[in-house]
């Protein structure tokens, strides 16, 4: 029997004589590499986030700045629709200012405070034949005229700078917008064009397409004879029409838009282009708005339909909001209405008791409707601290027109050459 040992089991991880000892690899778990679409999914969402991040930070930033930038309107609600507008969110604006006014229908009945009817100053006129003639006082639709401030609801009142004869170029009154809106005063001025030569400035934003020789700010020279300023219209985007100024076709004009003409010689007018005014070298500048709610002497027919086309597909005509519109006489007079508490046939209506002929709708809203007028011998430069709004009720600063933040057109109207000269004025 040997005395040797059993040999003893050869441990499996142990070399043997015919046995190789696994390679390090071979003892680390096998890595699994994902399926291919997985990382392409992690792309796409590093890339989304990334994107995001960049649409909001500028969305942020050009928010940030309309909300301190005064073109953009008064009020923090209008400066962010005017921001939603430019940054292709006009749809829901539009639907969020409509259900806002649906929340928020105007008041019924009641009479207007006494801070919401305008104050002019007593002027001394002088005694002589007025160009064109004052028409008569206004009827209201509220059958009672009201008395405010010792002004009776109607009657006229000279505003702004005089002739150096001493003849008004403007007067101004108020006037209940409906018989059911009782609480809001509306204000109505009439222009003299004998005596008035009128101007289309542009702006930056409003038609765009500059620059322009006239544009805000209104210069120290040309200061010296203005006597109103007022708002124009629509967006160009929602005004449905064109814009001509300076001999530049900026927008093409739209056969059949209702129209704003100024001539080369100041005589401004309203009417439809196309029948009532055509192109000539005598045309300084066209600006159309929407199609005309005056016709005829007498309100176009379908005022309260919601035609978004031809009334403004912002709010189109039946909300009882801040418009402003302007209308010609028969005699060529201009008659601006502005005031809040009017459907767009409440608009027309005013017109025509002022006696318009023809009249089409301005711009909306409470920080874009703007009449002032301003006061100061001729020949004196004035700015904001002189300018007078037609009512309280509008917000805008009556320096906004003499400022180059101002983005968007106005109309002028300045004193004729022959009305700035006590030995020729009449």
């Amino acid at each position: 029997m040997s005395n040797e040992a059993p040999p003893r089991p050869q441990s499996p991880l142990q070399p043997g004589p015919s046995v190789r000892a696994p390679h390090r690899s071979a003892l680390r778990p096998r890595s699994r590499r994902l399926p291919a679409y997985v990382y392409w999914r992690r792309r796409v969402i590093v890339a989304a986030a990334a994107f995001t991040l960049m649409l909001f930070s500028y969305y942020g930033i050009t928010l940030g700045f309309a909300l301190n930038n005064p073109s953009y309107g008064v009020s923090s609600q209008a400066r962010i629709a005017e921001w939603g507008r430019q940054h292709g969110l006009g749809g829901f604006v539009t639907w969020a200012e409509t259900e806002y006014n649906k929340l928020h229908p105007a008041k019924l009945g009641g009479t207007p405070q006494s801070n919401a009817v305008p104050t002019i100053p007593t002027v001394a006129i002088a005694q002589g034949a007025q160009p064109l003639a004052v028409p008569t006082a206004l009827t209201t639709p509220a059958a009672v005229p009201l008395v405010v401030n010792n002004w009776v609801e109607g009657t006229w009142r000279p505003a702004g700078r005089l002739t150096a004869s001493g003849l008004p170029a403007v007067y101004e009154t108020f006037i209940r917008p409906d018989a059911i809106h009782t609480s809001y005063a509306v204000g109505v001025a009439w222009m003299d064009t004998k005596i008035l030569s009128g101007q289309l400035y542009s702006g930056s934003q409003i038609p765009g397409g500059g620059p322009y020789p006239d544009t805000a700010p209104i210069s120290a020279t040309a200061s010296k004879t203005i006597v109103a300023a007022f708002n124009a219209g629509f967006r160009m985007q929602d005004a449905n029409g064109g814009y001509f100024t300076n001999n530049k076709m900026v927008i093409p004009l739209r056969p059949g838009a209702a129209s704003v003409i100024v001539y080369q010689d100041g005589t401004m007018s309203v009417g439809q282009w196309g029948r009532d005014f055509h192109m000539t070298p005598a045309v300084a500048s066209v600006r159309q708005n929407l199609d005309l709610i005056v016709d005829g002497g007498k309100a176009v027919p379908g005022l309260a339909a919601q035609n978004t086309v031809k009334w403004g597909k912002t709010l189109g005509g039946t909300f009882n909001v801040f418009r402003s519109g302007l209308g010609v006489t028969a005699d060529g007079a201009l008659v601006y209405v502005g005031g809040p508490g009017l459907s767009i046939s409440d608009l027309a209506n005013t017109l025509v008791r002022a006696g318009a002929v023809r009249g089409l709708q301005l711009d909306i809203n409470t920080d874009w409707v703007q009449y002032t007028t301003y006061s100061g011998p001729i020949g004196t430069s004035v700015n904001g601290a002189q300018g007078n709004n037609l009512i309280p009720t509008m917000i805008g600063n009556s320096g906004r027109f003499f400022a180059n933040w101002w983005t968007r057109d106005f109309f002028v109207m300045s004193l004729k050459p022959k009305y700035q000269n006590a030995s020729t004025a009449g």
